[in-house]
């Protein structure tokens, strides 16, 4: 009777003690679903987790106002020696700024565009700056607000997976983020087609273009995470050790050939031109297959979005990322009809000079509203002011 009595007190505390564990497991799912960002401190760096996988972890003021002050926190900290930012859900490391958050609070009268912009722009410009190695894991898409979360960083780690483009002239806005400063400075003519164009680069292209720093099997993430985890106060000699070493290791579509290699030729004599009507003047004299397809993507553009993208990036060679930043605050709060005024991405009087300032009679909200983004009609109805 004794032992019969132990056997069921002991079966009720195991009962209770599974419920318990169960209830946590919940808990922590409950809390990784609805966390936009996890920031986490593991071995010697602190890791932030983009974590909106099925909006192909979409960037948010939410996630930006809990990056920034945690990244600054990180970078003072002296048992932090690097900091490592990735995708969740295995699709995409992030896929641009969450564009129909931006329309609806337009139409809601809403400023959401102004501190969204501003204060990506102002973590734009910190990961720059910062002082701690910062290694930005690109395993899937990475579109506008995602490149800007990765391409100013110190490295860039693209995949087989990886899918970069900057396709803001589709919607009626310009390649921001920094685009103005780091496309222009890729080989040749190279920046200027990918900004006025959109074009996809895939795979080992991202990193042949110079986008990333390194490229690794998408397998093999996971085991160079943990092994820059486990440094002991490193360097950030140490931290690109580790990642040439899996670098070389790499042979996945090493033998492909470079997908713009065969055509950069022809990009930079086309996109070297000084206006979008010379450059589509001589994508038609060129009349190559390649030539003629780029003029149907140019045709489907915004035409004020080619003007103030091929504008704003004609400069930039002879400005620093924070002049760039500035410029281009300035310009999307034009786009969306805001008051660009004054401001600065620090908040002080403007000094940048010789900046265009378009009145666009289409707003952006409405250029959203009419493509695949929310309406899926791909009809958009551009207003051009030329």
């Amino acid at each position: 009777m004794g032992q019969q009595f132990v056997w069921r007190l002991q079966s009720r505390f195991s009962s209770i003690r599974r419920a318990s564990v169960i209830l946590q497991h919940l808990r922590m799912s409950k809390h990784t679903e609805t966390a936009e960002v996890l920031l986490e401190r593991r071995g010697c760096a602190g890791v932030i987790t983009l974590n909106r996988p099925k909006l192909l972890n979409a960037l948010t003021l939410n996630m930006i106002r809990q990056i920034y002050p945690q990244l600054k926190k990180w970078e003072r900290d002296p048992d932090t020696f690097l900091i490592i930012i990735k995708g969740a859900g295995g699709k995409a490391f992030c896929a641009g700024g969450d564009i129909k958050a931006l329309s609806e609070a337009k139409k809601a009268g809403q400023t959401l565009s102004q501190d969204l912009f501003r204060e990506e722009y102002i973590l734009n410009n910190a990961i720059a700056s910062c002082q701690k190695p910062y290694v930005a894991l690109i395993d899937g898409i990475t579109m506008g607000g995602g490149v800007g979360l990765s391409v100013h960083g110190q490295f860039r780690v693209a995949t087989e997976r990886s899918l970069f483009a900057m396709p803001e002239t589709g919607i009626g806005l310009f390649p921001d983020v920094g685009g103005g400063y780091f496309l222009p400075r890729l080989q040749g003519k190279l920046g200027y087609f990918l900004a006025l164009t959109g074009f996809r680069l895939k795979g080992r292209d991202v990193h042949r273009a110079g986008i990333a720093t390194h490229f690794v099997d998408s397998e093999k993430l996971h085991v160079l995470e943990e092994e820059l985890l486990a440094l002991k106060s490193p360097s950030a000699e140490d931290v690109a050790g580790v990642l040439e070493s899996y670098h070389a290791k790499s042979k996945m579509g090493q033998d492909k050939s470079i997908i713009f290699e065969e055509h950069m030729d022809k990009i930079n004599s086309c996109f070297s031109a000084n206006t979008v009507e010379q450059i589509l003047e001589n994508l038609r004299q060129d009349g190559s297959p390649f030539a003629m397809e780029q003029i149907k993507v140019i045709n489907k553009i915004s035409p004020a979005s080619l003007k103030i993208t091929k504008a704003a990036h004609g400069g930039a060679l002879q400005k620093t990322l924070q002049e760039v930043l500035t410029m281009e605050y300035r310009l999307t709060q034009a786009c969306m009809e805001g008051d660009s005024g004054s401001q600065t991405l620090e908040g002080e009087r403007d000094s940048v000079e010789d900046v265009p300032e378009p009145v666009f009679s289409d707003t952006l909200a409405e250029k959203i509203q009419a493509l695949v983004l929310i309406d899926k009609d791909q009809t958009p109805k551009w207003k051009p002011m030329i």
